[in-house]
């Protein structure tokens, strides 16, 4: 039931202009790459909106950041991404398909758990845990060879050995190709943070603790990606790096993981879609990680990390740079003296903004039986936060004559500086509002000729599909208390 569920949220995305794949013409497109469609990129749009205002807005001692794609190729030396940046990959020597194979580990337990066999699920996920750890390739190659895994193409267990790949992207900066520089697609945007940390600390005057925000795309060369817009070799992360005094640390993680899941829940899914899930291998920069992970129809799977990052990044910026990252505080320690220089340690939030996008959509898209005998039908609905839909109102006019669609033009034109808003005259009514259930605008207007004669209008509520005649001159008023930034960052 799950997995058709997804099905019908890819196939909603497509029919209603929310996702497509890249360069489709071309036989069938490039394989994970996705574009946003004139209803996704509003969508998109609202959800970066609502992060930036909560991170940024909403705190005055995190400002914002736009650093560059391409960086110094140094920097990814400086990062561990150059030499430690892979995942373990094993190919099937018959379909000559390539996986990794802590994912075909993570399928295999998944099974166990359907099956409702938790003890094999259970076993196995420890032994993936102490195979991670240890970077142990071999082991992994066992496991996948103990638990007769198949490739799901050949149904073969024909095997290669586990080997790490790495992820970047590479390109070539430079007029001629022989002088070219080797620089790399960026993996991840935080390191744009660490390499700007002095410029905004001294030119905002910004006192520990701090943070820097940015939005922006990433790019990782994905062996496996599925699950549509999941696992993309293109997509775009949504960070934070809270600078903080060393010994501070760990207060402040707790306070961005309570934070951060807050911030999703303000949404207004199911709680219990929602769980921490403890980092077992730390990654070699932190000291403490946790997962936020939401359960999608195919599982509980991560949409956003915060990380203790110790002084692991400024430090190695330092030291390969020559640079000194330090941070010197006025403030008094226990003994009336300032702590002095340091370098600072950090906090990262780091979130995907695609993931968003995708546990978003599953989250609002519901089938709904309406109507009562032979009347009886189902609608598709987004049920989305009013805050985040691609448009906040639709206006219709009953019928393209008779002055009604000047009427609808007049509100629209309003309307239009506050709320993004939907024009269509085509259609019967109700097959309107039935498109407009499946973008997930919350309200639609009708025009008719009642409003000609008394200015007022029938206002339809997507959520229960109540109709009410409202004065044209309360429009503005009854979207302004629907509709509402502060209703969802005060939660």
């Amino acid at each position: 039931m799950s997995e058709e569920v997804f099905k019908k949220v890819v196939s909603h995305c497509k029919e209603y202009g929310f996702v497509f794949t890249s360069s489709e013409i071309y036989d069938n497109g490039l394989g994970a790459v996705y574009d946003y469609g004139q209803n996704g990129v509003e969508l998109k749009n609202n959800l970066r909106q609502y992060w930036w205002k909560f991170m940024v807005q909403m705190h005055d001692n995190i400002v914002g950041l736009d650093a560059a794609i391409f960086m110094h190729p140094k920097t990814w030396k400086a990062s561990g991404h150059i030499d430690g940046f892979s995942d373990p990959m094993i190919d099937n020597k018959d379909s000559k398909k390539r996986y990794r194979a802590d994912n075909l580990l993570e399928d295999k337990i998944a099974k166990y758990q359907k099956d409702g066999n938790t003890n094999k699920a259970d076993e196995l996920q420890n032994a993936l845990d102490a195979a991670l750890l240890a970077n142990d390739l071999a082991q992994l190659k066992t496991l996948i060879e103990q638990h007769e895994i198949a490739c799901p193409i050949s149904g073969t267990r024909n095997w290669t050995d586990v080997r790490q790949f790495n992820l970047m992207f590479s390109t070539e900066m430079g007029a001629m190709a022989e002088d070219a520089d080797k620089i790399y697609l960026r993996p991840e945007t935080a390191q744009g943070i660490f390499v700007n940390f002095l410029n905004v600390q001294k030119s905002g005057r910004m006192k520990i603790p701090f943070g820097i925000a940015q939005t922006g795309k990433a790019f990782r060369n994905e062996i496996i990606a599925r699950q549509f817009i999941m696992r993309m070799r293109e997509f775009e992360q949504m960070e934070m790096q809270f600078f903080v005094r060393p010994g501070t640390q760990k207060q402040w993680f707790e306070y961005w993981k309570e934070a951060r899941l807050k911030w999703h829940l303000a949404l207004g899914f199911d709680k219990d879609s929602y769980r921490y899930h403890d980092h077992v291998k730390l990654a070699h920069y932190a000291d403490a990680a946790v997962d936020i992970e939401f359960d999608f129809p195919f599982g509980f799977k991560e949409v956003e990390g915060i990380h203790s990052r110790t002084d692991f990044d400024l430090k190695s910026h330092q030291d390969l740079s020559g640079k000194k990252m330090q941070y010197f505080d006025a403030d008094l320690d226990e003994n009336g003296k300032p702590y002095g220089n340091y370098i600072p340690y950090v906090i990262e939030t780091s979130i995907g903004l695609d993931r968003l996008f995708l546990y978003t959509l599953c989250a609002s898209y519901k089938e709904e039986e309406v109507g009562e005998g032979d009347k009886k039908d189902t609608r598709v609905v987004l049920a989305l936060p009013p805050i985040l839909a691609p448009y906040k109102v639709a206006i219709f006019p009953l019928t393209k004559k008779d002055g009604l669609p000047e009427v609808a033009r007049k509100i629209i034109d309003d309307l239009k500086f506050d709320y993004n808003c939907f024009y269509e005259e085509k259609d019967a009514i109700g097959k309107r509002y039935r498109r407009q259930d499946a973008l997930g605008t919350p309200f639609c207007i009708t025009a008719d000729h009642e409003s000609l004669e008394n200015q007022t209008v029938t206002i339809r509520h997507r959520d229960s599909m109540l109709q009410e005649r409202i004065p044209i001159a309360d429009i503005k008023s009854i979207l302004d208390k629907a509709i509402s930034w502060k209703d969802i960052l005060s939660k």
